[in-house]
């Protein structure tokens, strides 16, 4: 038995019920259609709502970058992934049979890392933008030159771009041109003068490979570490921090991707507390500060967010040929002196090993002494006198200072003397950008407790062969490019110099960042910041660390130890200070 169709039952159901009047038929067929559309559209959104929410809609894609938070306390190269948002992702119908196939939203610094793909811009990937700060930040802190030092007239230091007055060449020591008195502690306004020659600078942030803050820190707090409340030490830095934080540009890595230079040594801007007697800022321990990379002359083994860049020397070329012809001279200088020493003992410093460098020199007929003391009379510093007794010598030991670290280690790298260091946080943990991880290639080391035990540096450093030391000295004075900084008014053709090392390394540490953040992963397992000292002295592809032969000289420190170390270091870099700068 055969049905007839729906559509001509309710034809024949209309005639009988209204079999004259034809309008009031069109009016149920129509009613009949609107019926059957709401029912149908009824369905179709009670089955959306059965459906999940996050596989149809994503709250993140909003047709904007997505918002990336990063944890302050975390290591700038180890972001772990609870901190970065899962990409955005376009919703699917629900009728698709790849309902799990998405399509990731672009980070907001994609743009960026794209220009690597244009293989005609000789910039790509090396885009550098620089913050406009308002002049209270650098150019105010020059124009009242006079108040950045008690002891220092900063004002003539400060001239020739942050190079100082001209160096007579005298007697022969420098060359005609391109010698400074430069202040070992300019770096601040050397490295923001290099910049503004930078050959790929961009006004456009979104291209930038990394960020430049014009920030004088070094000057800031030189302003106000002695006799000045931590209101003041502290007043500039967290004005620059809100004004960071309130560009657009800080946004996108949370500042990440930012860099500044403070020329002086880490311990001026790490204060572990509020108390008053407590020594420097607290600008590397700003939230804020933490995640930008911090540009100083000497850094901390235990934190991550600082790196050691060389102290200024007093050579900046203009062009190539004067480091040509300077690495010449080098090479065929006559060294009658086996090793030398420039400075002066540390009797307020018990484990100091000074006292016993200074004596196994008087007692030594191949050693070449230049005491250091306070007043005009020093000859310790010099420019001519250092440079004239290194370029004498095969050997110049570099024991600590005040700090680790020591201007010394670079003027005797730049007269060709192989340096002779004594704590591997003077030189092999800091300068990891600018000198060579095997630092037997360019230098000697010497345990601090062997100099305790009066093992004897002459007989030492004789047991290196003629043939070895020749070897040594040549990737020491290959080495003079990358410790110098060029002449900020020129630029130098083929020769990368301390500026164009350190812009590079800071480049590719942002670009390493980004690319893990892209890929969800982290640059190391197990990332512990104590152990910073440990992983930048890691090969690449390396993953983690373990123990090393340097442990004991820094498992000993703790955070809340350091503190009064770095104020004890404070209190003697004082009377340094008054010596260097006379």
């Amino acid at each position: 038995m055969s049905h007839r169709p729906a559509v001509n039952v309710a034809l024949e159901l209309m005639e009988k019920v209204f079999p004259k009047n034809q309008k009031t038929r069109l009016c149920f067929l129509a009613a009949l259609s609107v019926s059957l559309w709401i029912f149908l559209l009824y369905s179709h959104f009670l089955i959306l709502r059965g459906s999940s929410g996050k596989d149809l809609v994503n709250p993140l894609d909003n047709g904007h970058f997505v918002n990336i938070s990063f944890t302050p306390s975390t290591p700038a190269h180890e972001t772990p992934p609870s901190t970065i948002p899962s990409p955005a992702h376009e919703s699917t119908p629900a009728h698709s049979s790849k309902r799990d196939t998405f399509k990731p939203v672009t980070y907001p610094f994609m743009r960026a890392m794209r220009t690597v793909e244009n293989k005609s811009d000789p910039c790509r990937g090396r885009y550098i933008y620089v913050h406009d700060l308002p002049s209270r930040f650098n150019k105010d802190m020059l124009k009242n030159c006079e108040s950045l030092s008690l002891w220092t007239d900063m004002c003539k230091f400060i001239t020739n771009s942050g190079l100082g007055p001209p160096l007579e060449n005298v007697e022969g020591v420098f060359s005609d041109t391109g010698w400074y008195a430069t202040n070992q502690f300019a770096v601040d306004v050397i490295f923001s003068n290099r910049m503004k020659q930078y050959k790929c600078l961009t006004n456009d942030s979104s291209i930038a490979a990394a960020i430049f803050v014009p920030f004088y820190a070094g000057f800031d707090i030189a302003r106000y570490l002695w006799g000045y409340n931590i209101s003041m030490r502290d007043a500039s830095s967290l004005d620059l921090v809100d004004w960071l934080m309130k560009r657009p540009e800080w946004g996108v890595m949370g500042g990440k991707d930012h860099f500044l230079v403070a020329g002086r040594i880490t311990w001026d801007f790490r204060r572990f507390s509020d108390e008053e007697t407590n020594w420097g800022n607290k600008l590397f321990f700003l939230p804020a500060g933490r995640n930008m990379s911090m540009l100083v002359i000497e850094s901390s083994p235990w934190h991550s967010n600082d790196f050691a860049i060389p102290y200024p020397t007093y050579f900046h070329p203009a062009k190539d040929a004067e480091v040509f012809t300077w690495q010449d001279r080098m090479r065929k200088l006559e060294r009658k002196w086996l090793f030398s020493f420039a400075g002066a003992p540390r009797p307020n410093k018990p484990e100091s090993i000074r006292s016993q460098i200074i004596n196994q020199c008087k007692n030594s007929t191949v050693c070449k002494l230049l005491e250091c003391g306070l007043g005009e009379k020093s000859n310790c510093h010099s420019p001519r006198s250092i440079m004239q007794m290194f370029q004498s010598s095969s050997f110049c030991l570099q024991p600590q200072g005040d700090s680790y670290t020591r201007r010394s280690a670079f003027d005797s790298i730049l007269a060709g003397c192989i340096p002779v260091f004594f704590h591997p946080g003077s030189a092999y943990i800091q300068y990891t950008w600018h000198l060579p991880k095997n630092y037997t290639t360019y230098s000697v080391f010497i345990p601090e407790d062997d100099i305790r035990r009066n093992v004897s540096i002459e007989e030492r450093l004789s047991q290196i062969s003629p043939e070895q030391v020749k070897i040594m000295r040549e990737t020491v004075i290959s080495l003079i490019p990358r410790i110098i900084y060029a002449d900020p008014r020129s630029k130098l053709e083929t020769i990368e110099d301390a500026f164009d090392v350190a812009v590079k390394a800071v480049i590719d540490r942002v670009t390493r960042l980004r690319k893990n953040i892209v890929e969800g992963h982290t640059e190391y397992d197990n990332y512990r910041e104590e152990y910073s000292w440990k992983y930048v002295l890691l090969d690449e592809g390396q993953r983690q660390v373990g123990a090393h032969e340097w442990d004991p000289f820094f498992s000993l420190h703790k955070d809340e130890q350091k503190d009064d170390e770095s104020s004890e270091t404070a209190k003697n870099s004082r009377k340094n200070e008054q010596r260097d700068q006379s």
